[in-house]
C-alpha cells in the first residue's frame, strides 16, 4: 500500500456505513490527500468503486487480504 494521510477503520460496519464514514473523512481532507480505508463488508468493493465514479475521487488501490478489504482513495 502506498503512503496515506489519514486512516479509517470501518471493520465490522455494513453498507452504507463504510461509505458514509469515508465521505465524512474525505470532507475534512485537502485535495490530493489520500484516505486509507479498512473494511470487512464484501459489498464495500463495489460500493467504493461506485463512490469513486460518482464523487470524482480517485480509487487508487483496492485489495482483499484475509477477509479484510483495503482501499486508497485520493480526494479530488
Amino acid at each position: 500500500m502506498a503512503d496515506f494521510d489519514q486512516e479509517l477503520d470501518a471493520s465490522g460496519l455494513n453498507c452504507p456505513l463504510p461509505i458514509l464514514r469515508a465521505k465524512k473523512s474525505l470532507a475534512g481532507m485537502s485535495e490530493g490527500q489520500v484516505l486509507h480505508i479498512i473494511a470487512t463488508d464484501p459489498g464495500s468493493v463495489k460500493d467504493f468503486e461506485a463512490f469513486s465514479k460518482q464523487t470524482g475521487n480517485e480509487l487508487m488501490e483496492s485489495k482483499e487480504d484475509g477477509g479484510k478489504f483495503y482501499f486508497l482513495i485520493k480526494k479530488a
